[in-house]
């Protein structure tokens, strides 16, 4: 059986495109926002774009573990979490496609599982799937209203 699987993915959706108890969710709000303004970094804080990336960097280290990758997926997601970010490279609609594409991935994979799996220890971690998959949505929704707050800042 897999009710608690379900259950996450259930919130992953609602908070990703559905209709969240505290909002609006995380895809409409964010394709809202002018390219343009995403690289500007008020004093004391981080840029629409590099939280972005950083909710990326964490989508991409859930995955890999969730597909049980090699200790080498894990330097990399170290090393390219509050990456610098290079606006030839790194851009707002490239990255909203990556998060949704990291997210949808990260579904797939759920939908094959049970509930065992929430049990199971994170490889490289002292916690498990469960404290994982809870914290990535709620690491989504941290940042999201971070995102809301530039977005207000800024005047978009």
């Amino acid at each position: 059986m897999n009710k608690e699987i379900q259950s996450i993915i259930n919130s992953l959706q609602q908070v990703l495109n559905g209709q969240p108890w505290y909002g609006e969710a995380v895809l409409p709000m964010l394709k809202k926002i002018h390219p343009a303004v995403v690289y500007i970094n008020p004093k004391n804080s981080h840029a629409a774009i590099e939280l972005l990336y950083h909710m990326i960097n964490w989508a991409q280290f859930t995955l890999n573990r969730l597909q049980r990758k090699l200790e080498e997926d894990l330097v990399d997601s170290e090393e390219s979490d509050w990456r610098t970010i290079d606006p030839k490279e790194h851009t707002w609609k490239s990255g909203l496609a990556e998060f949704e594409s990291l997210h949808q991935q990260i579904i797939a994979v759920l939908k094959k599982k049970d509930d065992s799996l929430l049990d199971e220890k994170v490889d490289f971690r002292d916690y498990n799937f469960r404290f994982l998959l809870n914290g990535l949505i709620q690491h989504n929704i941290y940042h999201l209203g971070q995102i809301a707050f530039l977005k207000n800042l800024l005047g978009e």
